[in-house]
């Protein structure tokens, strides 16, 4: 795995916070549902026990207040309270080359994180404040990002080549584009049917 792809671990759990919607409701209430998180095949799901899901509901709103300050142009605050993550849930690096092999089938080294958790919480927050970390140190901290469409409060890494991304999804950029061309035309329908003079 590329270590910005470990950004994608914290997207996915402060994105399982519908209440962001105005929806009031969580997605994260069971066991099975922070297994989820991890993936199918991750032999951390398997460490997840009921007293992670209120410790991944905190580090939910940690991480979401990093993508909130970044949103929200407060860069140092987002650095800070990502630093903050770091210091917690520590990490170490570790050489890889498993399933990754060249055309000559050698393999194609990159990092993986190694996280030393006490629980399945501190592993999976370890990976998402490093993956994040990467992210915002390669690409700047206004890469990440609150979706633009009403009313989703979903979180994102902007990974466009020209710091384009204003939306979680297709499905909310196309929403919010349908939803502004509509009130263009209600618009100029009124402009029109005014009396002149």
């Amino acid at each position: 795995m590329e270590l910005a792809e470990y950004s994608d671990y914290a997207v996915r759990l402060v994105n399982t916070d519908q209440s962001a919607r105005d929806t009031d409701s969580d997605r994260l209430t069971s066991v099975e549902s922070v297994r989820a998180l991890f993936g199918a095949s991750s032999r951390a799901a398997r460490r997840v026990t009921q007293a992670d899901v209120a410790r991944f509901r905190t580090v939910r709103t940690r991480l979401r207040a990093v993508f909130t300050a970044a949103d929200e142009g407060d860069h140092t605050r987002a650095v800070d309270l990502l630093n903050s993550l770091l210091l917690e849930f520590p990490v170490s690096p570790q050489i890889s080359g498993h399933d990754h092999l060249d055309e000559e089938g050698r393999p194609r080294w990159h990092i993986h994180l190694t996280e030393h958790p006490s629980n399945a919480t501190a592993g999976y927050a370890a990976m998402s404040a490093m993956g994040l970390a990467f992210h915002l140190t390669k690409f700047g901290p206004d890469r990440l990002g609150l979706c633009e469409a009403t009313p989703c409060r979903n979180v994102y890494v902007d990974s466009s080549t020209n710091r384009s991304r204003r939306y979680c999804s297709e499905r909310c950029a196309t929403r919010s584009n349908v939803a502004a061309y509509r009130a263009r035309k209600r618009l100029e329908t009124h402009d029109t049917a005014r009396p002149v003079g």
